[in-house]
């Protein structure tokens, strides 16, 4: 999961790299070439997006340097923490799901990815295979029981 993470982080930051590089300063030049530029939408929205790519350049770069801290050792065997693969039974309707703990840039929610700092992800750390747990969702609170686990030290170890 970790290389996954760092390849979509990769590439991101290429794609904006060569806008930051190539695309934006072409788009300011043409922008410029029209005149007044106390009235050009063109130029004030290129300045934008050019202060946004970077913002978002230097984001992705904590991110990264925050991934390479990561300790899988640190990471407990035994509970749901960051990169669990965690599968839970509904206790309501007895419906079983499987979700990704993540943080929240790398969400999938068609694969099951949930946030850390979701509902669902904040109700699911910490526990371990046999646990129930109470989970207050926007449509109201919901009980499940962790069913098994498998951690991101584990998922690596394989």
């Amino acid at each position: 999961m970790l290389d996954e993470i760092r390849e979509k982080i990769e590439a991101e930051i290429a794609v904006l790299t060569n806008e930051l590089t190539r695309e934006l300063p072409e788009t300011i030049r043409k922008a410029v070439e029209l005149g007044d530029l106390r009235e050009n939408a063109d130029y004030k929205s290129a300045l934008e997006r050019q202060e946004f790519v970077r913002a978002r350049i230097g984001h992705l770069s904590s991110r990264m340097s925050e991934l390479s801290r990561i300790d899988l050792d640190a990471i407990p065997h035994d509970r749901v923490g960051f990169g669990s693969r965690v599968k839970v039974e509904d206790l309501e309707d007895g419906e079983v799901d499987e979700y990704v703990i993540t943080a929240g840039d790398f969400l999938d929610l068609e694969a099951g990815h949930v946030s850390m700092a979701s509902p669902l992800g904040r109700g699911f750390l910490g526990t371990s295979p046999g646990d129930e747990v109470s989970v207050e969702l926007p449509a109201g609170t919901r009980r499940y029981r962790i069913l098994e686990l498998v951690t991101l030290s584990q998922m690596v170890d394989r």
